[in-house]
């Protein structure tokens, strides 16, 4: 089993961060989103060891994270559409689906053998200085096993990965909560997953409406997959209060509750809470008991958070 290091967001411990990955290992690391499990991009050991890792089947593609702009344009091809939208949301919570630069070098596991690539660059500080002291592009999904819910903080990573990864590089808590949003513009622009960026608000930098794209049988990127961010326990969704001896989690006010994604119906507070709190009643519930949702309004990081929340019910294969 490896010993799985802890990491302070130091000069030293970016450093020694870097260093695992240039040797083809695996590091946990802070993003705004969710806490992500870096591995070289054009390394194959690497990439099959995520793959390894996560438990995560292999046709379901990663997305590279890279510093900046200039960085994606090496591995990806830009139109003017992508362009526009790097322009105005990186670094951010976007992640872009465009075609493959063939000479980019990237790993053909990545893509899952696709032509077309997930790239996004994060805005979080210890992400950003992680990536130019490796000074490279990183295969990043959640770190966390395939399937389950997604970290945002360094101990939820340790829950789930540690003796499969080589360290956990500590950045504190993940201040968006859910991942990033993923826009095909490898062909009519689509919405492949809501996440932390509105998609009202890309619709109106794009100046249309998207498309909705993703199969859950053939994903062209990650969480499109119909059972994800599962608990051990069973989730029930649009419920009014708690049945028998269920976890019911509230949304804003309204009857007694467990636990609470927002008091105040805030649904920026609820999409940074979210995945604790599914870690948190998934402890109270035990693994043969149920958990219970509040609705949460479809619209802004509603749309993400009830996308997150389908999948945690969806039946598990």
């Amino acid at each position: 089993m490896t010993v799985t290091k802890d990491l302070a967001a130091t000069p030293e411990g970016l450093a020694h961060a870097a260093q695992i990955l240039r040797a083809g290992g695996l590091v946990a690391f802070p993003t705004e989103t969710v806490y992500g499990l870096g591995g070289d991009a054009r390394n194959d050991h690497a990439v099959a060891g995520i793959f390894a890792a996560k438990a995560r089947p292999q046709f379901n593609p990663l997305i590279v994270h890279v510093p900046d702009l200039d960085a994606a344009r090496r591995y990806a091809e830009f139109d003017a559409r992508a362009e526009a939208l790097a322009g105005a949301f990186w670094p951010g919570p976007l992640t872009l689906v465009l075609p493959l630069r063939p000479d980019g070098g990237l790993s053909p596991l990545v893509t899952a053998g696709l032509a077309s690539v997930a790239i996004r660059v994060p805005a979080h500080p210890v992400a950003q200085a992680f990536l130019r002291a490796f000074d490279g592009p990183l295969a990043a999904p959640s770190a966390n096993p395939s399937g389950r819910v997604s970290p945002t903080r360094a101990d939820h990573v340790r829950a789930g990965l540690a003796g499969r990864i080589d360290a956990i590089l500590d950045g504190g808590p993940c201040a968006v909560g859910v991942e990033s949003t993923i826009i095909g513009l490898d062909g009519t622009p689509a919405l492949l997953r809501p996440g932390g960026l509105p998609v009202e608000v890309l619709e109106a930098a794009l100046g249309q409406s998207l498309a909705i794209g993703g199969d859950a049988q053939k994903p062209s990127a990650p969480g499109q997959l119909a059972s994800h961010y599962a608990p051990g326990a069973a989730v029930r969704l649009e419920a009014t209060k708690a049945e028998g001896d269920e976890v019911f989690v509230g949304f804003g006010p309204g009857p007694d509750a467990a636990l609470t994604l927002s008091d105040s119906g805030d649904l920026v507070e609820a999409a940074a809470r979210l995945f604790h709190i599914l870690r948190e009643a998934d402890a109270m519930a035990g693994p043969s008991g149920r958990i219970s949702f509040a609705p949460i309004p479809e619209v802004g990081l509603g749309r993400a958070i009830n996308d997150r929340l389908r999948r945690a019910a969806a039946p598990r294969s």
